[in-house]
């Protein structure tokens, strides 16, 4: 039996891998020519690190360009600093955070996937519609970025096409939309030679109204500056100038580089949606990652979730592909299995959300809230709390035995 997938991002080109390791022919259309987007999820946790590993890909994972995150501190409104997050204590070698671009690890995905023979990556084709046979998914109608149009039938059809998904939405697949109080401003500013032999870190900054995060990338620091939900075109009016001052006076630290921001065109919006669908699957198509359950960047635990799915999906649907006989019983299966950590991982974002983001950005305090420091100050262990949830997950998958690989040299020393 024959799978399609729509959508090249990490959960779509991971469970193509996986399934083409248990020798089931898999196709991937991607709409793209290449995986070069800029600020799409680069954070990865232990819980993917450790996978590569499983996989046999340490060695080519460790030699991918990246820098490593330390833990977050943060300050409070007595001048001072906590730190909120502990991934030192993590089991090693999986005791960071590792900022990579997702090009990179997607087309190492995509190279080790293309060396089996069931595999079948096909870019500038975007999936438009599905094909029904008797109210059953059968396949996708595809048209490439040459105008050619067609058709792939398949066994099953999953939708990896992101949070905007088409396929979801030819379905009738609707989310369940959840409130969110902002939206984020991605841009990059230069680091500086001398800046290099400093520990990367998430560096926060507050200002009443306003909220601001760095992290340190091998030669360039990326930015996320957090803004009210709807105020893009607002903002985007007072221009670049305007911009400038603004993170200047926010993060005093770049106040040097800030000119080398060259205009707007240059400061990318991600509209924050978080979401789920109660149902993840119709009979013969399945939902995952993003068109399944949009995810907020706190934490960045988008892209790692989105890879638990694959590998869920994968480990419980490669048995009845090979037999000939998936059921719409088995994709409940999948849903399922990743469902309770889907949610445990929203309600940390909702409470972030209401916690922390709504009073920053409106005003009514500047910092972490007052219960959340003194946990930290004064819980022994409530650093670690976070740090696992977010490095981890609720649910970590493993690999399935099909798809493992003798171990190569860790990924990591």
């Amino acid at each position: 039996m024959s799978v399609v997938i729509s959508g090249g991002g990490p959960a779509g080109v991971m469970l193509g891998l996986l399934l083409a390791r248990a020798g089931i022919e898999v196709t991937v259309l991607e709409k793209h020519g290449d995986f070069l987007r800029d600020f799409r999820g680069d954070t990865v946790h232990a819980s993917t690190m450790r996978l590569m590993d499983e996989l046999g890909l340490g060695r080519k994972f460790a030699a991918l360009p990246q820098s490593r995150l330390g833990n977050m501190e943060v300050p409070t409104s007595d001048g001072g600093r906590i730190r909120l997050t502990d991934f030192e204590a993590l089991p090693a070698p999986y005791n960071y955070i590792a900022m990579i671009p997702q090009w990179d690890l997607l087309n190492l995905l995509a190279q080790e996937a293309r060396q089996e023979p069931s595999f079948t990556l096909r870019m500038n084709t975007a999936a438009t519609g599905l094909i029904r046979e008797g109210g059953k998914v059968i396949g996708v109608r595809y048209r490439t970025q040459d105008g050619e149009e067609g058709e792939i039938r398949a066994a099953l059809t999953v939708a990896a096409d992101g949070r905007r998904s088409a396929l979801r939405q030819d379905a009738g697949l609707v989310p369940q939309e959840f409130p969110v109080p902002f939206d984020t401003w991605w841009f990059r500013l230069p680091r500086h030679v001398a800046e290099q032999a400093q520990e990367p870190r998430l560096i926060p900054a507050f200002r009443a109204g306003e909220f601001a995060l760095s992290l340190t990338r091998n030669d360039y620091f990326q930015i996320a500056y957090f803004t009210t939900k709807g105020s893009d075109a607002h903002l985007r009016t007072e221009g670049i100038e305007r911009f400038r001052a603004r993170i200047a006076d926010l993060m005093p630290r770049y106040a040097d580089r800030v000119d080398q921001l060259p205009s707007m065109d240059d400061v990318h919006l991600l509209d924050v949606r978080l979401n789920r669908l109660p149902q993840w699957y119709a009979d013969g198509l399945l939902c995952i990652g993003d068109a399944a359950h949009a995810m907020s960047p706190a934490g960045g635990v988008g892209i790692n979730l989105a890879i638990q799915d694959a590998v869920a999906a994968a480990t419980l649907l490669a048995e009845p592909l090979r037999r000939g006989r998936l059921a719409t019983a088995d994709l409940a299966k999948v849903q399922r299995r990743r469902w309770r950590p889907m949610v445990i991982l929203q309600r940390m974002q909702l409470m972030l959300h209401d916690g922390f983001f709504a009073p920053v950005l409106t005003g009514r305090r500047v910092g972490p809230p007052t219960s959340m420091v003194l946990a930290t100050r004064y819980l022994p262990g409530f650093r670690q709390l976070p740090s696992r949830l977010v490095a981890l997950g609720p649910r970590p998958e493993h690999a399935p035995a099909f798809a493992r690989r003798p171990p190569a040299e860790p990924a990591r020393a």
